[in-house]
């Protein structure tokens, strides 16, 4: 493969924010007339790669939409907050000296189904906001995966990029979005026919 721009997915890929924020969902949907549901890590690593309305179908079927969307708003609220407070260190091994050894070989950009402001957060966690030079996600433009992995690539110019991603959802927006897919295999999911497979996030460095 010729790379020469890499965009990353966030959650299974760069970090594992399940048990911080099944914790924070547990709180949300319980205040919201689900007294006795309890999310786990778990069941978030299933739903996780989702666009936020999807996971809302998923997680709350049985109530009416306009509610489960509600809780779902609670949700994302009361996980940005938890993010925040939390003194965490949820990145996979190696994946902040890579993106820094990256720097300057290939240009680094995310795309992700999450809501508004968690790209952000990342990035203030980790101090990785200096390396990824663009962001796109759901919450802010209400588009699929694919659309916003073509976002990004026609707005920045990108001639060989290539998307990073853990689940087969990601695999299927890379390819509708017409790039190559790269499996971080140590994720939460699986993926048919990827182009390149990594065992460790630093496996990275080998393709470039």
């Amino acid at each position: 493969m010729e790379i020469d721009s890499l965009i990353l997915d966030v959650d299974g890929t760069l970090w594992n924010s399940t048990p911080i924020v099944a914790r924070a969902w547990t709180r949300a949907v319980r205040e919201g007339g689900c007294e006795d549901m309890t999310v786990t890590a778990d069941r978030l690593k299933g739903l996780f790669g989702l666009t936020m309305d999807a996971i809302a179908d998923r997680l709350l079927p049985q109530l009416p939409a306009k509610q489960r969307y509600e809780i779902m708003d609670v949700c994302c609220a009361y996980e940005q907050r938890a993010l925040e407070e939390d003194a965490c260190h949820i990145c996979y091994p190696g994946v902040i000296e890579t993106i820094r050894e990256l720097d300057g070989k290939v240009r680094l950009f995310i795309v992700s189904n999450c809501q508004s402001g968690y790209i952000e957060l990342f990035l203030r966690k980790t101090g990785l906001g200096p390396y990824i030079a663009d962001t796109e996600c759901f919450g802010d433009t209400g588009k699929s995966k694919a659309e916003n992995i073509r976002l990004v690539v026609e707005r920045n110019g990108l001639q060989h990029p290539a998307y990073v991603g853990d689940t087969q959802g990601d695999c299927d927006a890379a390819r509708k979005a017409g790039i190559p897919f790269i499996h971080a295999a140590y994720g939460f999911g699986t993926a048919s026919q990827s182009d390149a497979e990594l065992a460790a996030f630093e496996d990275l460095l080998k393709l470039i």
